[in-house]
C-alpha cells in the first residue's frame, strides 16, 4: 500500500471547505455523528469493532433490504456496521467537515460527480492504496470516479436517461418509434404528432444541474466536447432544443421543468415523448397508458452518450491505516455479483458489471434499453474534467436558459458561456 501524502490532503481539504463554507451551515453544529473512526486502532481491524458507513439513501430504514445487506457485509467482515443515511447535498458537506476534523466514516457512498471534488481535497483513498478490485467494472462508468490517473472508489450502479414514448399518441400520428434513429427522424416524428393534435416532447431545461444533465445527451450526441461549449456541434444541439420550442414541438414550460415536473407532463398522456431516467420505471407502470422506451438518438444515428447518475462506494482517509483491511472487505461484499444485483434492483440502477447487467436483462427484458444506454453513457467529470465540470456546467445551463427564453440566439449564448467557463477553469 503506497503512503498517503497527508500534508497535501490536509491543505487541499482546507481550501475546499473554505470554498463551500457558505453551504455548510446546516451541518456545522455536529462534528462526530457517531463516527467512532479514529480511536479503535489496529485491534478493531483485526478483531471486530464498529465501522461506520454513510450513504445518500435516507429513504431506507433499518428494516430495508439495503440496511440488512450492510449489516450482513459487516458480519462477513467480522465487524459491526453503524450506518447513517443523509440527503445527498448534506452528505457531501458532512463528509468535507468530518475529514477536516479527522473523523471520516470508514465507508462513504456519494453521488459520482462528487468523487472528484472529495478526491482533489484529499478526503478519499485511491483503489491502489486500499486494494479495491475494479477490474470487472465497465470503464465508462469507472471513469466518473477517476482523477489524475487514479481511481477513487467503485460504482454501486448507474442510472441514465432515455426517451419514454406513448404508444397510443405515436400510433394516432402514424409514427413508428423504431424508425426514430437520429435527430432528423425524431424531429419529423414530433412534427407529425403536433399535426395530429397532440404534444411532442417534454424535458427538463431548468437553470440548475438537472438542466445540464438532460441537455448533455444532445450536446454529446452532436459530437461536442465540454471544453468547447460554442463549437458548431454544441450550437447545433442547443439549436435543436430551441427550434423545438419555437415550433411548438416542446412546451415553453421546459425552461422551468425539473425532471419530476417534466415526468408529470408526460404522465398526462398528452405527450409523445418524455426524456427521463431509469428511476421513473415504477411510475411509468402507473400512467395508465401503454409506453415504450428508446435510447436518446445521436445527431447522425446511434445511441447518444447520456450522463451517468448513481453513486460510488469510497473509502475516506483514516488516521489508522489498519482500518482499511476491514473496510476493503465491506466494499468487496457490497460490489459482489449477488449483492450488486440485489442492490441495483432495489435502487432501480443498472449494474456496473456486464455479468450482472446480463442477469438483470434476463430477469426483466424491459431493462435491455437501459443497459444499452448505460453502456453508451459517460460521467460528467470524465475526460479528466474532475472539479472543472461544475464551472462548465453552470455557464452551459445559463446559455440554455438564454436561448430557450429567446433572449439570445444559441450561438451568442454559447459563445458567452464558453468565455465564462474558460475563465473559470484557468
Amino acid at each position: 500500500m503506497e503512503s498517503l501524502d497527508r500534508g497535501r490532503r490536509a491543505a487541499g481539504l482546507g481550501l475546499v471547505v473554505l470554498a463551500v463554507a457558505g453551504g455548510l451551515t446546516a451541518c456545522s453544529g455536529s462534528s462526530g455523528d457517531g463516527t467512532g473512526t479514529s480511536s479503535a486502532g489496529a485491534s478493531q481491524a483485526a478483531g471486530g469493532g464498529t465501522y461506520t458507513i454513510w450513504d445518500p439513501y435516507p429513504q431506507f430504514d433499518d428494516s430495508s433490504d439495503w440496511v440488512k445487506l450492510l449489516t450482513q457485509c459487516g458480519t462477513q467482515a467480522g465487524v459491526t456496521v453503524k450506518r447513517t443515511g443523509y440527503d445527498t447535498t448534506d452528505l457531501t458537506n458532512k463528509a468535507l467537515l468530518a475529514a477536516q476534523q479527522g473523523n471520516s466514516p470508514d465507508v462513504l457512498i456519494v453521488d459520482n460527480p462528487v468523487v472528484s471534488t472529495l478526491a482533489e481535497a484529499g478526503v478519499l483513498t485511491s483503489t491502489d492504496e486500499t486494494k479495491i478490485d475494479t477490474s470487472t467494472v465497465s470503464p465508462n462508468l469507472l471513469a466518473a470516479g477517476q482523477l489524475g490517473g487514479k481511481t477513487y472508489g467503485i460504482p454501486i450502479g448507474a442510472n441514465t436517461l432515455a426517451l419514454y414514448y406513448n404508444k397510443d399518441v405515436l400510433k394516432k400520428a402514424g409514427v413508428d418509434a423504431a424508425a426514430v434513429k437520429d435527430w432528423a427522424s425524431l424531429t419529423a416524428a414530433l412534427e407529425k404528432v403536433k399535426a395530429a393534435g397532440k404534444k411532442g416532447i417534454t424535458f427538463s431545461a431548468i437553470g440548475t444541474e438537472e438542466g445540464s444533465f438532460q441537455f448533455l445527451p444532445w450536446f454529446w450526441g452532436s459530437g461536442a466536447n465540454l471544453t468547447k461549449l460554442d463549437s458548431p456541434e454544441g450550437v447545433a444541439a442547443l439549436s435543436l432544443w430551441t427550434d423545438w420550442v419555437k415550433k411548438g414541438y416542446a412546451p415553453t414550460s421546459v425552461i422551468n421543468n425539473t425532471q419530476t415536473t417534466s415526468w408529470q407532463e408526460f404522465a398526462t398522456g398528452d405527450f409523445a415523448f418524455g426524456e427521463n431516467g431509469t428511476w421513473q420505471l415504477a411510475n411509468a407502470k402507473k400512467t395508465g397508458f401503454d409506453y415504450g422506451i428508446i435510447p436518446i438518438p445521436a445527431k447522425d444515428g446511434g445511441t447518444a452518450p447520456a450522463p451517468t447518475g448513481g453513486e460510488f462506494v469510497t473509502l475516506p482517509v483514516q488516521k489508522d491505516a489498519a482500518r482499511y483491511v476491514a473496510s476493503q472487505k465491506l466494499v468487496t461484499c457490497l460490489a459482489s455479483t449477488g449483492n450488486s444485483y440485489t442492490t441495483d434492483t432495489t435502487l432501480s440502477y443498472i449494474a456496473p458489471t456486464e455479468e450482472v447487467q446480463t442477469k438483470q436483462v434476463e430477469q426483466n427484458a424491459e431493462l435491455k434499453v437501459w443497459v444499452e444506454a448505460v453502456k453508451a453513457a459517460k460521467g460528467r467529470t470524465s475526460d479528466n474534467l474532475g472539479t472543472k465540470y461544475p464551472k462548465i456546467s453552470e455557464p452551459m445551463w445559463k446559455a440554455m436558459q438564454a436561448a430557450l427564453s429567446g433572449s439570445q440566439p444559441p450561438q451568442e449564448a454559447l459563445t458567452a458561456a464558453q468565455a465564462t467557463a474558460a475563465s473559470a477553469v484557468q
